[in-house]
């Protein structure tokens, strides 16, 4: 295949890294002053990159030796990615105005983050896995620092930064094992070296089991979950939102890849690993948020949680399961980010940022209609009909029956009821509790993180059945790939 070929499939990388360049210039020709115009500038990048993934998607195409796959799974997870990092840009504007941090750097690095992503989705090589995951992670430590002048914020991208630096040796690791013991760090040359042997390939095992640790942390699921809550905290809300949403997108979809691709040989190995990380994050997840009393806290828990959703739905093993997930993502989604424009919202009569569950104490009185937002996205996370989350959390559980894994299917059940307690708690709270008179009409409610906020709302309401149609269509074509 020639460079222009090579180009040509994967245009939508290539648009990013000039797009990134191009942003990262004028920053540094402008100055601050450049903030806005970047940040839209980045969000039209974001919209040529999605047609350049569309107009790719109906074939699966390799490109540039083999180590980069463009496919129906890539362009659905890209436009899920795109779509998060437009909005955690367009959500920061009246944040960075009320704090005062009028730095370019925010929106370049949120394209280099996106960046990365979109090469991890399409990575058909353990290398090609590990650049794209880097890329994302070294964008992601500097965001999560991004408040320098806040002790929070730097502790959140100190720990991000140590703990990320562990599992991506770990990842490393693991791959090198996996190079030592089959020859070969393409997915498809694994995955046929994997079962041409016949007998269980005890050094590959190994080096899956240090891949999936790297691939754990990266996805938050427990037992590589105990940097979650600290970051969500500590980082800006706007950083806070783009972590919950598109890197777990590009993650979620790269564990995928590997598992059901890399190693479909190894099934039955890797699924006693994915059912045990999906029912601790379940439980973790429901458990560790009935303490908080920080709002960013409480859906860092809500965050790994899910993650113990989704990894029932990659523990079917089958493209039920695949096209569950998919599913359960795409709502995820758009409830975390419609969680996370409620918080940005919150403001006191200073200005200040209001993160406390109890100075939410009768918001329904004086802010009805942001209220209101706020239980619909908690109701929704909590899988209650007839929100549209609930759609999600069945789609994983029918997969899983199918697949013949019930007590799993129990066990989430179970933890989806521990986990309602804390979501209904937040209801009660929002329009039972006594008023505290602290959260005030402030800078959070600009138009556009309205607007967002609005249908948000709308997507996990009811009228969100009407696309269901759609998007289980779309979930179906994009998981085929892997089958």
């Amino acid at each position: 295949m020639t460079l222009a070929q090579s180009l040509s499939i994967g245009a939508p990388e290539v648009v990013l890294a000039a797009g990134a360049l191009v942003l990262l210039l004028l920053g540094v020709f402008r100055g601050n002053d450049s903030l806005k115009g970047l940040s839209w500038g980045a969000v039209i990048l974001f919209g040529l990159t999605a047609l350049t993934v569309i107009d790719d998607a109906p074939a699966r195409e390799l490109a540039w030796n083999q180590i980069y796959v463009a496919d129906s799974l890539s362009a659905f997870l890209k436009i899920l990615i795109l779509a998060g990092a437009a909005a955690a840009v367009l959500m920061a504007l009246p944040y960075m105005q009320r704090v005062k941090q009028h730095r370019f750097e925010y929106p370049v690095l949120i394209v280099l983050a996106t960046l990365g992503m979109c090469v991890m989705v399409s990575a058909n090589n353990l290398l090609t896995l590990y650049i794209g995951l880097e890329l994302m992670s070294l964008a992601a430590y500097v965001l999560a620092a991004f408040n320098r002048d806040e002790q929070r914020s730097t502790e959140a991208g100190l720990k991000y930064f140590v703990l990320g630096a562990l599992s991506s040796g770990m990842l490393l690791y693991g791959v090198s094992l996996v190079y030592g013991f089959v020859g070969s760090t393409e997915f498809t040359r694994i995955a046929a070296g994997l079962s041409a042997g016949g007998e269980r390939n005890m050094g590959a095992l190994f080096g899956l089991v240090f891949v999936f640790a790297g691939l754990a942390f990266k996805v938050s699921a427990v037992p590589f979950h105990m940097w979650t809550p600290d970051v969500y905290e500590g980082a800006p809300t706007p950083v806070a939102a783009f972590f919950a949403t598109a890197p777990k997108v590009a993650a979620m979809g790269l564990f995928m890849r590997v598992a059901l691709d890399a190693f479909s040989g190894m099934i039955a190995d890797w699924r006693q690993i994915v059912i045990f990380m999906s029912i601790a994050s379940m439980f973790v997840g429901a458990v560790g948020a009935i303490g908080q009393s920080n709002v960013k806290r409480l859906l860092a828990y809500s965050s790994i949680n899910n993650v113990g959703f989704m990894l029932i739905g990659l523990a079917a093993a089958n493209a039920a399961g695949a096209s569950a997930v998919l599913l359960y993502l795409t709502i995820y989604l758009v409830m975390t980010l419609g969680s996370f424009l409620v918080v940005l919202s919150l403001t006191d009569a200073d200005g200040n940022a209001v993160e406390t569950l109890d100075d939410l104490a009768g918001l329904a009185r004086s802010r009805p209609w942001l209220a209101t937002a706020l239980a619909i996205f908690m109701l929704s996370l909590a899988g209650l009909p007839p929100l549209f989350g609930f759609m999600a959390k069945l789609a994983v559980f029918n997969a899983a029956v199918d697949a013949g894994l019930w007590l799993l299917a129990v066990l989430g059940v179970l933890s989806s009821v521990i986990a309602a307690y804390y979501y209904l708690r937040v209801v009660k709270i929002l329009f039972f509790d006594p008023p505290a008179d602290v959260v005030v009409n402030g800078e959070g409610g600009a138009v556009i993180n309205n607007g967002m906020m609005i249908a948000a709302a709308v997507f996990c309401s009811p009228i969100g059945y009407l696309l269901l149609g759609p998007l289980a269509q779309a979930t179906r074509t994009a998981a085929s790939s892997l089958f």
